[in-house]
């Protein structure tokens, strides 16, 4: 992280080992193959044809019952692999999109991001794949996303997950400063795989880094080191803009559906707080006590707390999490 909150939000989900010969990839992820088939998504949106990149997992032995993902501002659609295996064997369809401006999907020079306009995207791909109603999930930067989704279209929605959500704290309003979007691209265009592991390793892993997460670090790095990654910066640092300037927090009361809150315990993600003055880092991405406090703020939130894991329990224990997203969803069909 450097001293400016867009890339806070970029170099936060980063942290990689250098290797003897990294990846790069397109703006659009090309060259980095997703573990399930991906499919295109057209569609209008602010006047102007764009693309959602996404993957529809049908179960084996289906339930009934379809689940939507989504990702965080520096994860992609593929993160989820193990969590799509897991819904898909216990019988649900599966939705996993990479949002505009996001991963596979298209980056338009000329876009205004805004957590409204990506869950009115959301809902258009839900509705050409004939989904009424489902579950959604969202981790991270895709929590907020969920939670607007869920103010927005609270009759499709069957239960709400937040999977350690950013956005629980209004930063904005608890003093950290803005950072210009011309700032955050030229901080986004600075990111490497040594940034994003070292971060990652700090606030989302307790410390404790595993092989196995350097596929993500070095599917995120590789996509600064294309020829796209003008491209990506500039949708990157609009997008922190937007996770900055659109807090949804203050509606949490508004949330009218069952919500379960899936928290691991030593996440410390705070973004921008490199860039506030320190008696206001200090306070910052207390998980433990925001997870709480959300809870108390939604009327139908149950609350279910990993101890000892981070930032992204679905990665760092699997099985755990599974079982406990497993269970959870069973208990209201």
């Amino acid at each position: 992280m450097k001293n400016a909150v867009s890339l806070c939000l970029c170099a936060f989900l980063f942290g990689g080992t250098a290797m003897a010969e990294e990846p790069s990839y397109g703006a659009r992820l090309e060259g980095f193959d997703y573990p399930f088939t991906t499919e295109i998504f057209n569609t209008i949106s602010q006047n102007q044809p764009v693309e959602m990149a996404f993957m529809d997992i049908a179960a084996a032995q289906p339930n009934g019952r379809t689940v939507v993902l989504l990702h965080g501002k520096n994860f992609c659609a593929a993160t989820w692999e193990g969590t799509i295996a897991a819904l898909s064997d216990a019988g649900y369809r599966v939705i996993a999109p990479d949002q505009v401006g996001f991963c596979k999907s298209s980056k338009p020079e000329n876009y205004q991001y805004s957590f409204h306009a990506l869950a009115h995207n959301t809902r258009a791909l839900l509705d050409q794949r004939g989904i009424d109603r489902a579950i959604i999930v969202g981790h991270l930067m895709g929590g907020m996303l969920a939670a607007r989704y869920t103010l927005m279209y609270p009759q499709d929605v069957e239960t709400l997950v937040m999977v350690n959500p950013i956005g629980l704290e209004d930063w904005k309003a608890k003093g950290v400063p803005y950072t210009p979007v011309g700032q955050g691209i030229e901080n986004e265009l600075k990111t490497t795989a040594e940034s994003i592991r070292a971060y990652q390793e700090k606030f989302y892993y307790n410390g404790q880094w595993r092989p196995e997460y350097d596929r993500w670090v070095s599917m995120q790095a590789g996509i600064y080191r294309g020829e796209g990654r003008e491209i990506v910066a500039r949708a990157q640092a609009l997008t922190s803009d937007m996770v900055y300037t659109q807090p949804v927090v203050h509606e949490f009361g508004n949330i009218a559906v069952r919500t379960v809150l899936m928290i691991g315990q030593t996440d410390r993600t705070a973004p921008g707080a490199a860039a506030a003055p320190a008696d206001v880092a200090g306070t910052l991405g207390n998980y433990p006590a925001l997870g709480k406090e959300a809870a108390e703020r939604i009327p139908q939130a149950e609350l279910v707390e990993f101890a000892e894991l981070g930032h992204s329990p679905q990665i760092q224990d699997p099985e755990r999490f599974h079982a406990a997203l497993l269970k959870a969803l069973a208990e209201q069909k």
